[in-house]
């Protein structure tokens, strides 16, 4: 079975690594729902299935993607496991393909959502989401080019993000 997988993924990256992650992030938000509409509430709420398939679509389609040809890139341009090279590699992450990821998502969970004003949820929100993902992003990055193999990049990114998208999702749901 696992000769197989591997062989999946060596065949077919891409669609590999977008399934797995849009599954991770599906499972986030999943989980989220569950604290939120199960667990801290008097009467439980049913799951909203409409934001579980936006997670969904929004890993799967947008989210994946990118990471893949960004790591894929990455890897390429900074080969090896130095200091600098990992700091480097951290660093570019961070502040050059976060914020775009984030106003991305903002973005995508506004139109999906069919609201009016597509941007407005994203200029109140992607600075505290920003300072936030540093907090998480950094430490989890260095463990990723550090010890985990290139071809894993996505799918340990996508376990991580069972923990980021609780927090995404804390913050999806604030009111500032």
């Amino acid at each position: 079975m696992f000769s197989a997988v591997k062989t999946m993924f060596s065949r077919h990256p891409l669609i590999c690594n977008s399934v797995v992650y849009g599954i991770l992030y599906t499972g986030a938000e999943f989980s989220q729902q569950t604290v939120t509409r199960k667990i801290m509430v008097d009467r439980p709420k049913d799951y909203s299935v409409d934001s579980l398939a936006r997670f969904g679509l929004y890993g799967t389609s947008v989210q994946a993607p990118a990471l893949y040809y960004w790591y894929r890139w990455l890897d390429k341009a900074f080969r090896g496991r130095a200091a600098t090279t990992i700091i480097k590699k951290m660093f570019l992450d961070q502040f050059l393909l976060t914020p775009p990821l984030l106003v991305a998502f903002y973005i995508s969970m506004s139109l999906m959502e069919g609201k009016e004003n597509i941007i407005e949820e994203c200029k109140r929100k992607v600075m505290p989401t920003f300072k936030t993902s540093c907090m998480f992003w950094l430490p989890a990055q260095a463990l990723n080019f550090m010890v985990v193999p290139p071809a894993a990049r996505v799918v340990y990114v996508g376990s991580c993000a069972l923990v980021w998208v609780n927090i995404l999702c804390w913050f999806k749901r604030q009111d500032y």
